[in-house]
């Protein structure tokens, strides 16, 4: 057997291509379109999330309690010890970023991925914070200093603070952010 290596397919021209679907009429009924965010305060503002950081909201799915974000600690900080009920997937985008409770420190490229279960301490020491995107599954539940519980935020507690964001500051909801 002779190994095949992918590599792109040729094209010189910029056009769309029709492509075969045997289920189009199917898709066009019950599927739903892709998305598109842009990165203007319009699009998605940042809303405060805390004293020293923010939320940009990027997508909500409530059949499968899946929200995406991008977090930005404005500076050093720290986002209290969590626990989450389902997967993280992080990228960090700027500035750095670590868990008290693992020896790395991710730095822009950096990729995380996080089970159902783990408990962690987000801390951020550089002087210009961190941007993280986020893509998460499931409840985050919140605890206090003392392992208390405080909260519990999921894909409805994250669209609720974006909408109530956009509705004290008149700014329209983006549908677009609705899987």
């Amino acid at each position: 057997m002779s190994e095949t290596k992918m590599t792109a397919p040729p094209s010189t021209l910029k056009k769309i291509v029709e492509v075969p679907e045997l289920f189009q009429d199917l898709i066009d009924k019950r599927g739903t379109k892709g998305r598109f965010v842009g990165a203007e305060e319009k699009d998605s503002p940042w809303v405060p999330f805390g004293e020293n950081a923010a939320i940009k909201h990027l997508a909500f799915d409530v059949r499968q309690n899946i929200y995406s974000n991008i977090l930005w600690m404005k500076g050093p900080g720290v986002v209290g010890t969590h626990k989450h009920r389902g997967y993280v997937v992080m990228m960090c985008l700027e500035g750095s970023v670590r868990y008290l409770e693992y020896p790395w420190v991710a730095t822009p490229g950096s990729f995380i991925y996080e089970v159902p279960g783990e408990a962690h301490t987000l801390v951020t020491e550089h002087p210009d914070g961190v941007k993280l995107f986020g893509w998460m599954q499931g409840a985050n539940e919140f605890y206090d200093e003392n392992g208390k519980f405080v909260m519990t935020a999921d894909v409805w507690w994250y669209m609720d603070h974006y909408e109530s964001y956009c509705k004290e500051h008149n700014i329209p909801i983006n549908e677009e952010l609705y899987l």
